[in-house]
């Protein structure tokens, strides 16, 4: 008989730059990610395009309201219905929405990762496992600082700015708190092993348990 499970909603959360990505990155090289529908929460940046530039700069990315986390919540159902959606493509140089972007079709795995998911209540209520990954302030700051340098064309000094005045004022008002809600806590991320090998596990077993229930 055909039948079909509710996928698997994986929530991976934690500080800026440490090592969310790196963490989902590893589940999606080691398990078959072909099964795996991955969504980032940075994808769902408002879009700023009609801002002037004097008011840009004072706009806290770090905070909740930066988000459209509506939107990352009605594709998450759409998902967990086994429809498909468009993720937006984001231009962090911008901070602007492009006009283009990603179909993701539906999956018996979602992976959802971002700094805030777990500060909201309705992200929370749709998760199956929370992963927090914890890692130590200065090791995020320089993650951060080589990130935006290299991969967004910021400055030394801007990075260094919005670290101090957002980055960390909001880390601790709301992404350091959210801790409490976490399933597994990956202390260093991607390079501990013993944890990640863990949850693929889990993952792992749910989609052949899942592959075993569509063939009876």
């Amino acid at each position: 008989m055909l039948s079909r499970k509710i996928p698997l909603v994986i929530a991976i959360a934690g500080g800026s730059g440490s090592g969310k990505t790196t963490v989902a990155s590893e589940i999606l090289k080691r398990v078959n990610g072909d099964r795996i529908a991955y969504l980032p929460h940075d994808a769902y940046y408002r879009d700023l395009k009609d801002l002037p530039p004097n008011q840009l700069v004072s706009i806290n990315f770090d905070h909740p309201n930066s988000l459209e986390t509506s939107l990352l919540t009605e594709h998450i159902k759409k998902l967990k219905n086994w429809q498909p959606v468009d993720l937006p493509l984001y231009d962090f140089t911008t901070h602007t929405r492009t006009d283009q972007s990603t179909r993701i079709e539906p999956q018996p795995v979602v992976i959802v990762e971002g700094i805030l998911i777990f500060a909201e209540q309705t992200l929370r209520e749709l998760f199956d496992i929370k992963i927090f990954v914890d890692t130590d302030p200065d090791l995020r700051f320089i993650r951060r600082l080589r990130r935006d340098i290299t991969e967004r064309g910021r400055t030394t000094e801007a990075v260094i700015t919005q670290y101090l005045n957002t980055v960390r004022p909001m880390h601790l008002e709301f992404v350091e708190p959210s801790k409490r809600y976490a399933d597994v806590i990956i202390p260093e991320g991607g390079f501990n092993t013993v944890a990640l090998d863990m949850v693929i596990s889990r993952i792992e077993n749910m989609l052949n348990d899942d592959q075993a229930a569509i063939h009876e």
